[in-house]
Protein backbone atom coordinates (compact mmCIF):
# COMPACT_ATOMS: atom_id res chain seq x y z
CA UNK A 1 0.00 0.00 0.00
CA UNK A 2 2.59 2.69 0.95
CA UNK A 3 4.97 1.58 -2.36
CA UNK A 4 1.38 2.21 -4.79
CA UNK A 5 0.34 5.49 -2.79
CA UNK A 6 3.85 6.63 -2.26
CA UNK A 7 3.01 7.73 1.31
CA UNK A 8 1.15 6.65 4.60
CA UNK A 9 -2.11 4.24 3.43
CA UNK A 10 -5.23 6.70 2.46
CA UNK A 11 -3.07 9.45 1.38
CA UNK A 12 -4.66 8.79 -2.16
CA UNK A 13 -8.16 9.29 -1.12
CA UNK A 14 -7.57 12.38 0.65
CA UNK A 15 -5.95 13.98 -2.67
CA UNK A 16 -9.10 13.39 -4.65
CA UNK A 17 -11.46 14.16 -2.04
CA UNK A 18 -9.31 17.50 -1.80
CA UNK A 19 -9.50 18.45 -5.76
CA UNK A 20 -13.14 18.01 -5.79
CA UNK A 21 -13.45 20.50 -2.69
CA UNK A 22 -11.42 23.00 -4.96
CA UNK A 23 -13.17 22.49 -8.50
CA UNK A 24 -16.39 22.70 -6.76
CA UNK A 25 -15.10 26.05 -5.51
CA UNK A 26 -14.14 27.76 -8.40
CA UNK A 27 -17.08 26.50 -10.32
CA UNK A 28 -19.09 28.13 -7.44
CA UNK A 29 -17.45 31.78 -7.97
CA UNK A 30 -17.68 31.46 -11.55
CA UNK A 31 -21.41 31.42 -11.52
CA UNK A 32 -21.96 33.89 -9.12
CA UNK A 33 -19.76 36.01 -10.63
CA UNK A 34 -21.91 36.02 -14.06
CA UNK A 35 -24.75 36.44 -11.75
CA UNK A 36 -23.66 39.95 -10.46
CA UNK A 37 -22.78 40.92 -14.28
CA UNK A 38 -26.15 39.79 -15.26
CA UNK A 39 -27.89 41.84 -12.31
CA UNK A 40 -25.89 44.83 -13.09
CA UNK A 41 -26.52 45.06 -16.48
CA UNK A 42 -30.25 44.52 -15.77
CA UNK A 43 -30.06 47.11 -13.43
CA UNK A 44 -28.71 49.71 -16.04
CA UNK A 45 -30.67 48.61 -18.88
CA UNK A 46 -33.57 49.48 -15.92
CA UNK A 47 -32.55 52.80 -14.89
CA UNK A 48 -31.68 54.33 -18.83
CA UNK A 49 -35.66 53.12 -19.32
CA UNK A 50 -36.56 55.09 -16.63
CA UNK A 51 -34.24 58.05 -17.78
CA UNK A 52 -36.04 57.60 -21.14
CA UNK A 53 -39.36 58.14 -20.07
CA UNK A 54 -38.48 61.15 -17.88
CA UNK A 55 -36.74 62.86 -20.82
CA UNK A 56 -40.07 61.80 -23.39
CA UNK A 57 -42.50 63.52 -20.84
CA UNK A 58 -40.92 66.59 -19.91
CA UNK A 59 -39.10 67.54 -23.69
CA UNK A 60 -41.82 69.29 -26.19
CA UNK A 61 -43.56 66.73 -27.92
CA UNK A 62 -43.38 64.38 -25.33
CA UNK A 63 -46.30 61.54 -24.82
CA UNK A 64 -48.05 63.63 -22.16
CA UNK A 65 -47.61 67.17 -23.01
CA UNK A 66 -48.47 66.69 -26.67
CA UNK A 67 -46.78 69.48 -28.14
CA UNK A 68 -46.43 71.54 -24.77
CA UNK A 69 -44.27 72.09 -22.11
CA UNK A 70 -45.00 69.06 -19.33
CA UNK A 71 -43.26 71.12 -16.56
CA UNK A 72 -45.35 72.83 -13.92
CA UNK A 73 -46.67 75.73 -14.16
CA UNK A 74 -44.68 79.03 -12.89
CA UNK A 75 -46.26 81.52 -10.56
CA UNK A 76 -46.23 85.19 -12.40
CA UNK A 77 -47.11 88.88 -12.15
CA UNK A 78 -49.02 90.63 -14.92
CA UNK A 79 -49.13 94.05 -15.94
CA UNK A 80 -50.65 96.11 -19.02
CA UNK A 81 -49.51 97.32 -21.78
CA UNK A 82 -49.81 101.37 -21.26
CA UNK A 83 -50.38 104.45 -23.46
CA UNK A 84 -49.35 107.61 -22.48
CA UNK A 85 -46.61 109.90 -21.81
CA UNK A 86 -43.11 109.58 -20.65
CA UNK A 87 -40.01 110.88 -20.07
CA UNK A 88 -36.26 110.59 -19.92
CA UNK A 89 -34.52 112.58 -16.54
CA UNK A 90 -30.96 113.32 -16.30
CA UNK A 91 -30.65 113.40 -12.22
CA UNK A 92 -27.29 115.42 -11.06
CA UNK A 93 -26.23 117.05 -7.54
CA UNK A 94 -24.81 120.10 -7.58
CA UNK A 95 -24.97 123.54 -5.67
CA UNK A 96 -26.98 126.49 -5.16
CA UNK A 97 -25.06 130.14 -5.95
CA UNK A 98 -26.06 133.74 -5.70
CA UNK A 99 -26.65 135.64 -9.08
CA UNK A 100 -23.78 137.96 -8.61
CA UNK A 101 -21.91 138.34 -5.30
CA UNK A 102 -19.11 141.09 -4.84
CA UNK A 103 -16.92 141.75 -1.93
CA UNK A 104 -17.04 146.14 -0.83
CA UNK A 105 -13.24 146.73 0.04
CA UNK A 106 -11.30 150.10 0.12
CA UNK A 107 -9.03 151.34 -2.32
CA UNK A 108 -6.75 153.22 0.62
CA UNK A 109 -5.40 152.53 3.68
CA UNK A 110 -7.23 153.66 7.21
CA UNK A 111 -9.45 153.01 10.42
CA UNK A 112 -12.76 152.08 10.19
CA UNK A 113 -14.67 154.83 12.14
CA UNK A 114 -18.29 153.61 10.85
CA UNK A 115 -20.15 150.04 10.05
CA UNK A 116 -23.66 150.62 9.08
CA UNK A 117 -24.83 147.23 7.88
CA UNK A 118 -24.26 143.53 9.27
CA UNK A 119 -25.00 140.16 7.97
CA UNK A 120 -28.51 139.69 6.55
CA UNK A 121 -29.45 143.29 5.96
CA UNK A 122 -30.88 144.58 2.62
CA UNK A 123 -28.42 147.17 0.79
CA UNK A 124 -29.87 149.33 -1.74
CA UNK A 125 -27.49 150.28 -5.12
CA UNK A 126 -25.70 153.03 -4.18
CA UNK A 127 -26.32 152.95 -0.35
CA UNK A 128 -23.07 153.74 2.38
CA UNK A 129 -21.82 150.81 4.16
CA UNK A 130 -18.90 151.81 5.95
CA UNK A 131 -16.69 154.69 6.30
CA UNK A 132 -13.00 155.21 7.21
CA UNK A 133 -11.21 158.22 8.96
CA UNK A 134 -10.96 160.75 6.18
CA UNK A 135 -9.23 163.56 8.05
CA UNK A 136 -5.58 162.80 6.02
CA UNK A 137 -7.65 162.62 2.79
CA UNK A 138 -9.52 165.97 4.03
CA UNK A 139 -6.01 167.51 4.51
CA UNK A 140 -4.47 166.72 1.24
CA UNK A 141 -7.74 168.06 -1.14
CA UNK A 142 -7.13 171.07 1.01
CA UNK A 143 -3.54 171.41 -0.12
CA UNK A 144 -3.92 170.46 -3.38
CA UNK A 145 -7.24 173.20 -3.63
CA UNK A 146 -4.04 175.76 -2.25
CA UNK A 147 -1.63 174.36 -4.60
CA UNK A 148 -3.94 174.71 -7.20
CA UNK A 149 -5.08 178.86 -6.17
CA UNK A 150 -0.90 179.74 -6.28
CA UNK A 151 -0.78 177.96 -10.00
CA UNK A 152 -3.49 179.99 -11.10
CA UNK A 153 -2.07 183.52 -9.57
CA UNK A 154 1.00 182.35 -11.51
CA UNK A 155 -0.80 182.19 -14.63
CA UNK A 156 -2.67 185.29 -14.30
CA UNK A 157 1.08 187.10 -13.52
CA UNK A 158 2.52 185.10 -16.26
CA UNK A 159 -0.18 185.98 -18.70
CA UNK A 160 -0.41 189.60 -17.99
CA UNK A 161 3.70 189.35 -19.21
CA UNK A 162 3.14 187.87 -21.88
CA UNK A 163 0.52 190.76 -23.01
CA UNK A 164 3.20 193.14 -22.21
CA UNK A 165 5.85 191.77 -24.24
CA UNK A 166 3.82 191.17 -26.79
CA UNK A 167 2.56 195.01 -27.42
CA UNK A 168 6.77 196.11 -26.41
CA UNK A 169 7.38 194.02 -29.54
CA UNK A 170 4.29 195.42 -31.79
CA UNK A 171 6.21 199.23 -30.61
CA UNK A 172 9.72 198.13 -31.40
CA UNK A 173 8.55 196.86 -34.88
CA UNK A 174 6.70 199.89 -35.72
CA UNK A 175 9.52 202.55 -34.22
CA UNK A 176 11.96 200.15 -36.55
CA UNK A 177 9.79 200.46 -40.01
CA UNK A 178 10.43 204.29 -38.80
CA UNK A 179 14.17 204.09 -38.85
CA UNK A 180 13.88 205.41 -34.91
CA UNK A 181 14.19 201.52 -32.98
CA UNK A 182 17.82 199.70 -33.61
CA UNK A 183 17.91 196.18 -34.45
CA UNK A 184 19.30 195.33 -31.48
CA UNK A 185 16.24 197.13 -29.62
CA UNK A 186 14.28 194.63 -31.81
CA UNK A 187 16.01 191.28 -30.69
CA UNK A 188 15.40 192.15 -27.44
CA UNK A 189 12.01 192.99 -27.56
CA UNK A 190 11.63 189.86 -29.45
CA UNK A 191 13.27 187.40 -27.12
CA UNK A 192 11.49 189.11 -24.42
CA UNK A 193 8.06 188.19 -25.87
CA UNK A 194 9.35 184.50 -26.57
CA UNK A 195 10.56 183.91 -22.77
CA UNK A 196 7.00 185.36 -21.64
CA UNK A 197 5.43 183.11 -23.76
CA UNK A 198 7.00 179.77 -22.54
CA UNK A 199 6.47 181.21 -18.94
CA UNK A 200 2.87 181.83 -19.70
CA UNK A 201 2.76 177.81 -21.22
CA UNK A 202 4.26 176.76 -18.17
CA UNK A 203 2.12 178.18 -15.79
CA UNK A 204 -0.87 176.80 -17.69
CA UNK A 205 0.55 173.35 -17.37
CA UNK A 206 1.24 174.06 -13.95
CA UNK A 207 -2.23 175.24 -13.38
CA UNK A 208 -3.74 171.95 -14.97
CA UNK A 209 -1.33 169.97 -12.81
CA UNK A 210 -2.54 171.23 -9.53
CA UNK A 211 -6.30 170.68 -10.73
CA UNK A 212 -5.17 166.79 -11.96
CA UNK A 213 -3.71 166.73 -8.27
CA UNK A 214 -6.69 168.27 -6.64
CA UNK A 215 -8.98 165.60 -8.48
CA UNK A 216 -6.87 163.01 -7.40
CA UNK A 217 -7.03 163.76 -4.15
CA UNK A 218 -10.65 164.33 -3.92
CA UNK A 219 -11.23 160.76 -5.18
CA UNK A 220 -8.94 159.41 -2.66
CA UNK A 221 -11.53 160.92 0.01
CA UNK A 222 -14.09 159.40 -2.07
CA UNK A 223 -12.68 155.89 -1.02
CA UNK A 224 -12.82 156.30 2.29
CA UNK A 225 -16.84 156.04 1.88
CA UNK A 226 -17.82 151.94 1.01
CA UNK A 227 -21.28 152.18 -0.61
CA UNK A 228 -22.76 148.88 -2.92
CA UNK A 229 -22.45 149.05 -6.29
CA UNK A 230 -25.34 146.60 -6.61
CA UNK A 231 -28.62 146.08 -4.51
CA UNK A 232 -28.32 142.75 -2.49
CA UNK A 233 -28.02 140.63 1.06
CA UNK A 234 -24.89 141.51 3.56
CA UNK A 235 -23.99 137.65 3.14
CA UNK A 236 -20.62 137.89 5.26
CA UNK A 237 -19.24 140.96 7.35
CA UNK A 238 -15.35 140.51 8.26
CA UNK A 239 -14.15 143.51 9.93
CA UNK A 240 -15.60 145.59 12.98
CA UNK A 241 -15.18 149.31 13.52
CA UNK A 242 -12.27 150.62 14.68
CA UNK A 243 -9.85 147.88 12.55
CA UNK A 244 -6.67 148.96 10.64
CA UNK A 245 -7.58 148.45 7.06
CA UNK A 246 -5.31 148.16 4.24
CA UNK A 247 -5.71 148.31 0.77
CA UNK A 248 -8.29 145.71 -0.56
CA UNK A 249 -8.93 144.31 2.28
CA UNK A 250 -12.69 142.92 2.83
CA UNK A 251 -15.03 144.45 4.16
CA UNK A 252 -18.53 142.69 3.85
CA UNK A 253 -19.77 140.23 0.99
CA UNK A 254 -22.89 141.41 -1.11
CA UNK A 255 -25.37 138.57 -2.45
CA UNK A 256 -27.79 139.10 -5.23
CA UNK A 257 -30.09 136.25 -5.01
CA UNK A 258 -33.67 137.17 -6.85
CA UNK A 259 -32.17 134.59 -8.89
CA UNK A 260 -29.49 131.72 -8.31
CA UNK A 261 -27.23 129.30 -10.35
CA UNK A 262 -26.91 125.78 -9.50
CA UNK A 263 -23.69 124.79 -10.65
CA UNK A 264 -23.17 120.72 -11.21
CA UNK A 265 -21.03 118.93 -14.09
CA UNK A 266 -22.35 116.62 -16.51
CA UNK A 267 -20.80 113.36 -17.84
CA UNK A 268 -19.35 112.36 -21.01
CA UNK A 269 -21.84 110.08 -21.64
CA UNK A 270 -24.86 112.40 -20.65
CA UNK A 271 -23.19 115.17 -22.70
CA UNK A 272 -24.53 114.74 -25.87
CA UNK A 273 -27.97 114.58 -24.16
CA UNK A 274 -28.24 118.10 -22.70
CA UNK A 275 -29.00 121.43 -24.23
CA UNK A 276 -29.28 124.98 -23.17
CA UNK A 277 -32.78 125.71 -22.61
CA UNK A 278 -33.64 122.46 -21.69
CA UNK A 279 -36.29 122.82 -18.64
CA UNK A 280 -35.12 121.30 -15.00
CA UNK A 281 -36.27 121.35 -11.58
CA UNK A 282 -34.33 121.75 -8.48
CA UNK A 283 -35.13 119.63 -5.05
CA UNK A 284 -32.76 120.93 -1.98
CA UNK A 285 -32.89 119.77 1.71
CA UNK A 286 -34.21 122.37 3.24
CA UNK A 287 -37.54 122.27 1.16
CA UNK A 288 -37.86 118.47 0.22
CA UNK A 289 -41.69 118.86 -0.84
CA UNK A 290 -41.38 121.91 -3.31
CA UNK A 291 -39.81 121.68 -5.83
CA UNK A 292 -38.46 124.94 -8.05
CA UNK A 293 -38.41 125.34 -11.93
CA UNK A 294 -35.37 126.38 -14.08
CA UNK A 295 -33.73 125.73 -16.99
CA UNK A 296 -30.26 125.17 -18.22
CA UNK A 297 -28.11 128.49 -19.19
CA UNK A 298 -24.74 127.55 -19.70
CA UNK A 299 -22.74 124.20 -20.40
CA UNK A 300 -19.06 124.19 -20.81
CA UNK A 301 -17.29 123.79 -24.21
CA UNK A 302 -14.82 121.32 -22.86
CA UNK A 303 -15.08 118.56 -20.58
CA UNK A 304 -12.09 118.46 -17.50
CA UNK A 305 -9.27 116.17 -18.76
CA UNK A 306 -9.38 113.97 -15.22
CA UNK A 307 -12.48 113.70 -14.48
CA UNK A 308 -14.23 113.81 -17.86
CA UNK A 309 -17.04 115.75 -16.62
CA UNK A 310 -18.11 119.29 -18.47
CA UNK A 311 -19.80 122.40 -16.23
CA UNK A 312 -23.27 123.39 -16.28
CA UNK A 313 -25.03 126.03 -15.10
CA UNK A 314 -29.36 125.94 -13.96
CA UNK A 315 -30.86 128.91 -13.86
CA UNK A 316 -33.81 129.11 -11.57
CA UNK A 317 -35.80 132.34 -10.51
CA UNK A 318 -35.58 132.76 -6.68
CA UNK A 319 -38.91 135.60 -6.08
CA UNK A 320 -39.21 133.64 -3.05
CA UNK A 321 -35.61 133.87 -2.05
CA UNK A 322 -36.21 130.10 -0.62
CA UNK A 323 -32.59 128.98 -1.86
CA UNK A 324 -29.53 130.45 -0.28
CA UNK A 325 -26.31 129.87 -1.95
CA UNK A 326 -24.52 126.58 -0.87
CA UNK A 327 -27.15 124.91 -0.15
CA UNK A 328 -26.93 121.36 -2.28
CA UNK A 329 -29.19 120.48 -5.03
CA UNK A 330 -30.56 117.99 -6.72
CA UNK A 331 -31.40 118.45 -10.20
CA UNK A 332 -33.18 116.86 -12.67
CA UNK A 333 -32.97 118.08 -16.32
CA UNK A 334 -36.12 116.65 -19.13
CA UNK A 335 -33.75 115.25 -22.23
CA UNK A 336 -36.70 114.27 -24.01
CA UNK A 337 -40.19 113.41 -23.71
CA UNK A 338 -43.40 111.38 -25.74
CA UNK A 339 -46.84 112.69 -25.30
CA UNK A 340 -48.21 109.60 -26.29
CA UNK A 341 -46.11 106.11 -26.28
CA UNK A 342 -46.41 102.74 -25.70
CA UNK A 343 -45.19 101.78 -22.22
CA UNK A 344 -44.41 98.77 -20.28
CA UNK A 345 -43.06 98.45 -16.58
CA UNK A 346 -39.43 98.41 -16.91
CA UNK A 347 -39.03 95.21 -14.92
CA UNK A 348 -40.86 93.40 -17.18
CA UNK A 349 -37.63 93.92 -19.77
CA UNK A 350 -35.11 91.46 -19.94
CA UNK A 351 -31.98 90.98 -21.64
CA UNK A 352 -30.90 87.77 -22.99
CA UNK A 353 -27.69 86.87 -24.93
CA UNK A 354 -27.57 90.70 -26.13
CA UNK A 355 -31.44 90.70 -26.80
CA UNK A 356 -34.03 93.22 -25.27
CA UNK A 357 -37.34 91.39 -25.07
CA UNK A 358 -40.52 90.66 -22.76
CA UNK A 359 -42.98 88.24 -22.37
CA UNK A 360 -46.68 88.50 -23.07
CA UNK A 361 -49.18 86.50 -21.92
CA UNK A 362 -52.40 86.85 -24.44
CA UNK A 363 -55.88 87.79 -23.43
CA UNK A 364 -57.47 83.40 -23.30
CA UNK A 365 -54.06 82.24 -22.82
CA UNK A 366 -51.60 80.50 -19.84
CA UNK A 367 -48.85 80.52 -21.87
CA UNK A 368 -45.87 82.62 -21.98
CA UNK A 369 -44.77 84.42 -25.67
CA UNK A 370 -41.92 85.92 -26.23
CA UNK A 371 -41.07 89.07 -27.97
CA UNK A 372 -37.84 90.85 -28.82
CA UNK A 373 -38.36 94.55 -28.44
CA UNK A 374 -37.13 97.75 -29.40
CA UNK A 375 -36.74 100.32 -25.96
CA UNK A 376 -36.89 103.84 -26.25
CA UNK A 377 -37.26 106.30 -23.29
CA UNK A 378 -36.34 104.27 -20.16
CA UNK A 379 -36.67 105.26 -16.26
CA UNK A 380 -36.86 103.54 -13.15
CA UNK A 381 -40.38 102.86 -13.22
CA UNK A 382 -41.14 102.15 -17.47
CA UNK A 383 -40.15 101.59 -20.35
CA UNK A 384 -41.01 103.03 -24.07
CA UNK A 385 -41.31 99.82 -26.35
CA UNK A 386 -41.01 101.53 -30.29
CA UNK A 387 -41.71 98.33 -31.71
CA UNK A 388 -43.46 96.02 -31.94
CA UNK A 389 -46.82 97.23 -30.96
CA UNK A 390 -47.77 94.42 -28.15
CA UNK A 391 -51.01 92.88 -27.40
CA UNK A 392 -51.87 91.37 -24.16
CA UNK A 393 -50.52 91.24 -20.71
CA UNK A 394 -46.88 91.70 -20.23
CA UNK A 395 -44.75 89.50 -17.28
CA UNK A 396 -43.02 91.62 -14.21
CA UNK A 397 -42.27 88.93 -11.96
CA UNK A 398 -40.85 85.19 -13.03
CA UNK A 399 -39.75 86.08 -17.04
CA UNK A 400 -36.50 85.06 -15.83
CA UNK A 401 -37.85 81.32 -15.27
CA UNK A 402 -39.03 81.14 -18.61
CA UNK A 403 -39.42 80.26 -21.98
CA UNK A 404 -41.43 80.32 -25.45
CA UNK A 405 -44.70 78.59 -24.64
CA UNK A 406 -44.16 77.75 -20.63
CA UNK A 407 -47.34 77.14 -18.53
CA UNK A 408 -48.09 79.85 -15.94
CA UNK A 409 -50.34 80.33 -13.09
CA UNK A 410 -51.84 83.45 -13.42
CA UNK A 411 -52.64 85.63 -10.55
CA UNK A 412 -56.59 85.83 -9.91
CA UNK A 413 -58.61 88.70 -11.06
CA UNK A 414 -58.48 91.77 -8.44
CA UNK A 415 -55.43 89.93 -6.70
CA UNK A 416 -53.02 90.56 -8.75
CA UNK A 417 -51.16 93.56 -10.55
CA UNK A 418 -53.88 95.11 -13.53
CA UNK A 419 -54.39 93.45 -16.68
CA UNK A 420 -55.66 96.15 -18.54
CA UNK A 421 -54.09 95.37 -22.43
CA UNK A 422 -53.33 97.62 -24.87
CA UNK A 423 -56.73 96.90 -27.09
CA UNK A 424 -58.99 97.72 -23.76
CA UNK A 425 -56.82 100.93 -23.65
CA UNK A 426 -57.58 101.82 -26.72
CA UNK A 427 -61.06 101.47 -26.12
CA UNK A 428 -61.22 103.98 -23.71
CA UNK A 429 -59.37 107.15 -26.12
CA UNK A 430 -55.84 106.26 -25.53
CA UNK A 431 -53.50 106.22 -28.43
Amino acid sequence: MFTKSGGIPGTRNLTIRGNAVENHSNIFFKDYGMKKKFFIGIGVLVALFFLWRIYALLSPGGEKGKGKFARPPVAVEVDSVRYGPIRDIKQFTGTVFPEYQYVVAPKVTGRIIEIRKRIGDWVNSGEIIARIDDAEYQQAVREAEANLKIARASLTESLSQFELAGQEKERVESLQAKGIASPSELDAAVSNYTAQESRYHLAKAQVEQREASLKSARIRLGYTVLTASKAGFIGERFVDEGALLAPNAAVVTVLGIDSVLVRTTIIERDYGSIQKGQMATVNVDAFPDQRFSGSVLRIAPMLQEASRVAQMEVGIANKSRQLKPGMFARVEVVTSERDSAQIVPSKAVITREGETGIFIVRQGENVARYFPVKPGITTADFTEITSPILQGRVITLGQHLLEEGSPLLLPKAGSGKSTESAAEAGKRGRP
